[in-house]
């Protein structure tokens, strides 16, 4: 499995690079290949193609890369925070740049946050996601009080976030169709 993990947030200090870094490690110990695309790294400008993106009539390179980048991906895992009750601004930025490579695909979702642990901001997106033809997993890994699990810039997870990863990981895995190597 061709694993995309996007982490999503781009403000300083962030929880997100250590969430999303676990996340990456905890999937390569699997079979699955990992690409991370950390938003706060790969900056897409605010929606800047004159066309709709169902079109794939992209004019700029950045975005003919991030097309590729999905394309390739068998699923996705999102690594999102809540904020203000919903998810952040460059994941919605990232999602409606591209349009038809997202249909079908798998995606999980690993939010954080305070003490909802980012389930608002999972309600918000799923709508999103189902109107892209994406298959959203109904297991999420939800992770309250973020902050208390970083130590060092490292994410620390409970034994309860490891076994919800594991279970999103083969969620994922077989959703995914068996590739015929013969």
């Amino acid at each position: 499995m061709r694993l995309m993990v996007v982490i999503a947030s781009t403000r300083s200090g962030r929880a997100g690079g250590p969430v999303g870094e676990w996340v990456a490690e905890s999937a390569r110990q699997t079979t699955a290949e990992v690409d991370v695309v950390d938003l706060a790294a790969f900056v897409l400008p605010m929606l800047a193609e004159p066309h709709h993106p169902r079109l794939k009539q992209y004019t700029s390179e950045l975005t003919w890369e991030w097309s590729r980048r999905v394309e390739a991906a068998d699923a996705v895992i999102f690594v999102l925070p809540e904020y203000n009750h919903s998810f952040s601004a460059p994941l919605k930025n990232a999602i409606n740049h591209l349009h038809g490579e997202w249909a079908g695909k798998p995606v999980g979702l690993v939010s954080y946050g305070g003490l909802s642990g980012g389930t608002r901001a999972v309600t918000a997106l799923q709508p999103v996601l189902v109107n892209l033809g994406m298959r959203v997993l109904a297991a999420n890994v939800e992770i309250a009080w973020v902050a208390e699990h970083i130590v060092d810039e490292v994410f620390l997870p409970s034994e309860r976030h490891e076994r919800a990863l594991v279970a999103q990981l083969a969620a994922l895995a077989a959703l995914v169709p068996a590739v015929d190597v013969a």
